[in-house]
């Protein structure tokens, strides 16, 4: 790519997904987390971490990224550097690294100042923080001093990221719950169609299976976190009847956005189109979300409207899909208020990648991302897995039989956050 082209780009030029990188539970590298997104393979286990069960916690499931391989994931980082950080900032950078190498791009390709990179986080190093304050110095040699910083700054994984590949453009993170991976997307759009940056690393990172975050969702009563025990896999069942609400899930996910004019140019795999993202903030209530399905619908409306195209085009819808009740039904009212004179059988397909990652909160939109992309480019829907007793009010297609060989060329990824906040994603096959 040449560097010094002119900064001011064609806005007809899209944006195009070329790379992903992930450190998720179970999933090394994209070619597995396809795999196990398009055959429904959950990767929530049992739970294994006893302060869950000393504190008395009915949580037994969740997704658990277990032990980072440095030393193969990060080869060029010091082991000195290295056992200072903590698992955010060394599966961030993993992430961000292997997003690059699934585009194609080499260090120095990019000229350092046109490279960003833009992560998303709804807590931070919160597991770190809960264990230096619960375990205290005796327990991790660097609390208390200068190198500690590291480990408990939110924006840590991302610059020292940058720093590990050489990004000198815009390098931030964002914290806005669950829709905070859609916004680092939408960021990054804006930086590409401006002009600012060549190519921009989107992702999300997140640890939130502690104690301290499953007290909080269990504060909220039944129906929000799943005590499933006896089959951890099946804990998470959108839109079913017998739902009970979702799994933690934990680790770090990237994508590398480019200009589609500048990846044909060298000759790069592009997984999809990124045509737009909405947001708003309802105002309306702190925890509860729309459930006509009027603000959603407006939305969707919205971003497809900017990219000219219509909802009747629409192939897939990627729900944020958390196994909640106001959730799926939100959901699939919003479906039938954006599409008004279809019957249910024909509305477009619906499902959710939580069943198999968890609910990863700041992560969660680049998953969903990640998911439908690969979707465009395989051709292939990936199935709602432990979707097996329809709820009445969800009831239409939400890929329950299996992955589904189609025709896709358009689909939308739908992510809510507590705050009133709602934000969608438009894709397109490339």
């Amino acid at each position: 790519m040449d560097s010094s082209r002119d900064p001011s780009p064609d806005p007809s030029d899209p944006v195009v997904l070329t790379g992903i990188g992930c450190v998720l539970p179970g999933t090394p590298d994209v070619h597995a987390f396809w795999n196990h997104v398009s055959t429904g393979t959950s990767q929530v286990s049992r739970l294994e971490k006893p302060a869950f069960a000393a504190a008395g916690l009915p949580v037994y499931a969740a997704a658990q990224l277990g032990s980072f391989d440095t030393a193969s994931r990060l080869p060029d980082l010091a082991p000195a550097h290295a056992a200072k950080y903590n698992r955010d900032i060394l599966a961030t950078m993993a992430a961000v690294g292997d997003a690059l190498a699934d585009a194609g791009i080499a260090r120095g390709q990019i000229a350092p100042e046109r490279l960003s990179i833009v992560q998303s986080s709804s807590r931070g190093p919160l597991s770190w923080w809960a264990e230096t304050i619960t375990a205290g110095p005796e327990q991790d040699p660097y609390a208390g001093k200068a190198t500690a910083m590291f480990r408990g700054l939110a924006g840590c994984p991302a610059t020292l990221a940058a720093i590990a590949v050489g990004a000198k453009g815009l390098v931030t993170t964002v914290s806005s719950a669950c829709v905070g991976g859609h916004h680092a997307i939408g960021l990054a759009l804006r930086e590409l169609r401006s002009g600012s940056a060549d190519v921009v690393l989107a992702g999300g990172h997140e640890f939130p299976i502690t104690p301290e975050v499953a007290r909080c969702y269990l504060g909220l009563g039944d129906g929000v976190l799943s005590p499933e025990r006896d089959d951890p896999a099946t804990a998470v069942r959108p839109y079913d009847r017998d739902r009970r609400g979702f799994a933690l899930g934990e680790g770090a996910m990237t994508l590398c956005l480019e200009r589609e004019s500048s990846a044909r140019e060298r000759g790069a795999r592009i997984y999809a189109r990124v045509l737009g993202h909405r947001a708003l903030n309802e105002a309306h209530h702190a925890t509860s979300m729309d459930l006509v399905g009027d603000v959603t619908a407006s939305v969707v409306s919205g971003v497809l409207d900017d990219a000219g195209r219509k909802p009747e085009e629409i192939g897939y819808v990627c729900g944020h899909g958390t196994a909640t009740r106001y959730n799926d039904l939100a959901e699939s009212r919003a479906l039938r208020r954006l599409l008004p004179h279809h019957d249910d059988a024909d509305l477009p397909p619906h499902g959710s990648n939580k069943p198999i990652y968890g609910h990863t909160f700041g992560m969660a939109g680049i998953i969903n991302v990640a998911a439908t992309s690969l979707m465009l480019h395989h051709q292939r829907l990936a199935p709602t897995a432990n979707h097996r007793t329809p709820d009445p009010e969800c009831d239409h297609d939400h890929v329950a039989e299996g992955p589904r060989d189609t025709e896709l060329d358009l689909a939308v990824s739908l992510s809510f956050a507590f705050g009133s906040q709602t934000s969608v994603m438009a894709l397109e096959h490339a």
